[in-house]
């Protein structure tokens, strides 16, 4: 696992995160496949999550996609929770403490901090990915432009 927290290595472990997530992805184009790799991937090398997952765009609500980590909500309406907000402003959102959000929909109650990538292709909004940490401030501005980078790839090598 990659520590990117205390390591100090910022968006140069992002760089060998991005190097085994294009390797991992390279030769399968299906959305539900690449999902599916992408959370066990983030879940499996990034050191203090306890979910890992997406939520997917239908009707102008959020729903369950492939995951990692524990049971979660299956819908979440736009503008509601972290996931909702991400989805209906389409700009990622780190949330050093998610009690203090207001609006925060507890699907587990060992979340403690989020980050959340609105997924956009081609001015349409996919979904989003969900990241919890069971750790306050778990996610950096690092973090942050790392993962946005990792979505980037997953995008570009999926079609949807």
């Amino acid at each position: 696992m990659i520590d990117l927290t205390s390591t100090g290595e910022g968006l140069e472990g992002y760089g060998l995160l991005s190097a085994q997530l294009q390797s991992l992805l390279a030769d399968e184009r299906d959305f539900i496949a690449n999902a599916a790799q992408f959370s066990a991937f983030l879940f499996s090398q990034l050191d203090d999550l306890n979910w890992a997952g997406f939520y997917l765009n239908r009707n102008d609500e959020l729903v369950l996609g492939p995951f990692q980590g524990q049971i979660a909500c299956v819908r979440i309406p736009f503008g509601r929770g972290v996931c909702g907000t991400a989805a209906a402003t389409r700009q990622t959102q780190r949330v050093d403490d998610v009690h203090a959000f207001a609006g925060h929909i507890a699907c587990d109650s060992a979340s403690n901090s989020e980050l959340v990538v609105p997924l956009v292709k081609d001015g349409r909004l996919i979904g989003v990915l969900d990241l919890d940490s069971p750790k306050l401030a778990r996610f950096t501005e690092h973090d942050q432009a790392g993962i946005e980078q990792l979505a980037a790839i997953f995008l570009r090598l999926t079609d949807c």
